[in-house]
């Protein structure tokens, strides 16, 4: 008997350490094709990539080159994508690892590489687990596609000369890349007159987290480095394999979009993994097997046999205290997990920014299980979009009611998380995204927020949609809400909030376009006495702030600096940042500053607004635009003053007179607003004489210092 039992024990405990773990012995899977080779050195080939013959691979772009290094060591041997001629180093059923050129100005012995393109290709460059990263001094490193500028980072020199392999803008920055980036060259350019000419600079995309397993005078030696490519089958490959795969008991097959650069998002490919509980090939039908203690009917049979046979009371007491404490350590173990991410997600901390509102915590939190409900497991056609914080997915509660689901990374992120819902916690405004609550117990801190339907400004603006009409009426209406929105958050909350990346890629539109103010994960809360905030210089080129760059103290003016850049963007429809010929295009804000100077203002505004709109109203928007973006933040204007111009410019008679504008501007400052450090909106406002033809404007007059 003591055997019996003692048999028993033996195998339910096998049995819980896979239930609770996901164990498993791995018998022969199935890799690659039949007959065809699924190794190069020690690198592991699994269809659709292959090898020689044609039917090893799924597509020639899948095709594997294995190179021999040396005629003496098998080991030596190296796989290569044959058709765009990269390293490969790891290979999985939605990632590839390669090694990637590194590009190096100035590097004695080494050759400047030639930029990647994997246009046509099936693989992308991987947003979440890549970054950009250039070390240098008093360089601004660009990333470019396309011919475009549509990325890049500014580092200053260290006096000692030091490299900050934390990469924080001391001889070394980084940023991230966009969403499906296929094709990329990198140019450096100087920025200071104090740069040295002669030092070795270089700049890579690689693996997010490279940079800390090397020192930063390694790198500088490396001709490659690791960087993750997405992959997936796109559309009209392998038609004849997904038919097959369609029909598979363990696998299945979804439709993903890797390589979609559409602003629809709609799918360009699909993708296979194996059933729970299920691991091999899904790319290969029948690959998929059922893990050791599922499957194997060997194991199972002989304990159920067992079982029958020894039909002892003791034994069936046995196995109830089992399954009865096998019952009560899983959820020991669940609780446990629940309770370490809530503390690692930053719970603890986010009680105590929230104990002293009235808001209970408890009425906001979601379950895993809600969210993996509404969002279909956080189906990858459920994205919304994709940023340096996270991922946002589209869902639908319980209660019918549609929301987005922001999916922080792990690594770094967990203090904006904890940021991000303290700051939106505490504002209530109709033109800021609404925070709806928020899922602690996951690995991976979620936030819930209202759902906005049509994307951001960014793409209102400057992606080519037909169906998106940009009239003059609503962007003038959607710069109204947003300067009221950063005046609420400056002025009228219970502490004044600065926002800290204001961009048109965070100005959400509704289903009436109406502007909302989003992603507050560097954004800060200050004491009422504060009149600045010192930090580490962060932000996105195109709408930094310079006098923050050069001081790293954050003030309200320096959101206005970045409202201007925004309200320039509306009134003239470029981008921010863009690749022209002409250099001091380049850069909006100080292009736009330069035509205002130069009296050539309607040569750069929008077309459609000059046709829509009168010239006296393009004018009053242009005058503050240019106000915004003063160098001198003391003489920039409030988000108070900014808002109450908008809306009389908005309200205003087209009929109304330049003369009679510039007085009843004059006398409304005077009322309504005392002097801010010298500076009052009645000073800086051009005097116009709108008798004159639009390009003899004239030149805004500077107030005094």
């Amino acid at each position: 008997m003591i055997l019996q039992f003692t048999f028993h024990i033996i195998i339910l405990l096998i049995l819980l350490v896979y239930s609770l773990y996901g164990e498993s012995l791995s018998p022969n899977t199935i890799i690659a094709q039949p007959g065809c080779d699924s190794t190069c050195g020690d690198v592991i080939i699994p269809f659709p990539f292959g090898m020689k013959d044609p039917k090893c691979y799924g597509d020639k772009w899948f095709e594997i080159e294995c190179r021999n290094k040396s005629s003496y060591n098998e080991s030596s041997h190296t796989p290569y994508l044959k058709y765009v001629n990269l390293e490969v180093t790891s290979i999985g059923f939605d990632y590839i690892y390669i090694m990637n050129p590194v590009f190096q100005w100035n590097c004695d012995g080494k050759t400047s590489k030639s930029g990647i393109d994997l246009k046509g290709s099936p693989f992308r460059y991987s947003q979440d687990s890549n970054t950009f990263i250039a070390y240098s001094c008093n360089k601004l490193a660009s990333l470019q596609s396309d011919g475009s500028t549509i990325g890049g980072c500014v580092s200053i020199c260290d006096q000692n000369g030091n490299k900050d392999n934390a990469c924080r803008g001391i001889s070394c920055c980084q940023t991230s890349l966009p969403l499906h980036l296929s094709e990329y060259n990198v140019t450096l350019s100087d920025f200071s007159n104090n740069s040295i000419s002669r030092e070795c600079n270089y700049a890579f995309i690689k693996e997010q987290h490279l940079s800390n397993d090397y020192p930063a005078e390694e790198l500088s030696s490396f001709d490659y480095v690791y960087a993750i490519l997405e992959w997936e089958i796109v559309n009209g490959m392998m038609s004849n394999i997904l038919n097959q795969l369609n029909h598979s008991s363990d696998s299945y097959c979804y439709n993903s979009n890797i390589t979609s650069s559409s602003p629809n998002k709609t799918s360009s490919g699909w993708q296979c993994q194996c059933n729970d509980n299920f691991y091999g090939n899904p790319y290969i039908s029948g690959s998929c097997t059922q893990q050791l203690y599922l499957q194997d009917n060997n194991i199972l049979s002989y304990w159920f046999k067992y079982v029958g046979v020894s039909s002892s009371i003791g034994s069936i007491m046995l196995l109830f205290g089992l399954w009865w404490s096998y019952k009560t350590i899983r959820k020991k173990v669940i609780k446990k997990r629940k309770e370490k991410f809530f503390k690692r997600n930053g719970g603890l901390l986010l009680q105590e920014r929230l104990s002293s509102e009235e808001v209970s915590i408890h009425k906001i939190l979601f379950t895993l299980k809600d969210l993996e409900r509404a969002t279909d497991k956080f189906n990858v056609s459920r994205v919304l979009g994709k940023g340096g914080q996270g991922t946002v997915y589209k869902g639908m509660l319980v209660d019918g009611k549609i929301v987005a689901v922001k999916k922080f990374k792990v690594q770094g992120k967990i203090e904006e998380f904890i940021n991000e819902f303290a700051v939106l916690s505490q504002i209530n405004h109709r033109n800021v995204v609404k925070l709806i609550g928020c899922c602690l117990e996951t690995n991976i801190p979620l936030l819930v927020y209202e759902f906005v339907p049509n994307g951001n400004l960014f793409e209102y603006l400057h992606v080519q949609n037909e169906d998106m009409l940009v009239t003059w009426d609503i962007r003038l209406r959607i710069a109204t809400e947003i300067a009221g929105a950063l005046f609420y958050l400056h002025s009228i909350a219970s502490q004044p909030i600065y926002h800290r990346d204001i961009k048109s890629t965070n100005i959400l539109l509704d289903e009436k376009y109406r502007a909302k103010v989003a992603d507050f994960g560097t954004s800060r809360v200050i004491s009422i006495e504060a009149t600045h905030l010192t930090t580490v210089v962060q932000g996105t080129f195109g709408y930094l702030d310079p006098e923050y760059f050069h001081t790293s103290q954050f003030t309200d003016k320096s959101d206005v600096y970045s409202f201007g850049v925004v309200l320039a963007e509306l009134i003239t429809g470029r981008r921010p940042i863009s690749m022209v010929i002409c250099e001091e295009a380049r850069n909006l804000a100080s292009y736009f500053a330069l035509s205002m100077e130069e009296n050539q203002l309607f040569e750069i505004i929008d077309k459609r607004v000059v046709e829509e709109s009168e010239k006296e109203q393009i004018i009053a928007v242009a005058n503050l635009t240019y106000a915004c973006l003063e160098l001198n933040g003391r003489k920039r204007p409030t988000m108070k003053e900014v808002t109450l111009e908008l809306e009389r410019i908005q309200g205003q008679d087209r009929r109304f007179n330049a003369k009679q504008n510039h007085e009843e501007i004059k006398l409304a400052r005077t009322e309504e607003y005392q002097h801010f450090d010298g500076y009052s909106m009645s000073n800086t406002l051009p005097i116009i004489h709108t008798e004159t033809d639009s390009s003899e404007v004239m030149p805004i007059l500077k107030s005094s210092s």
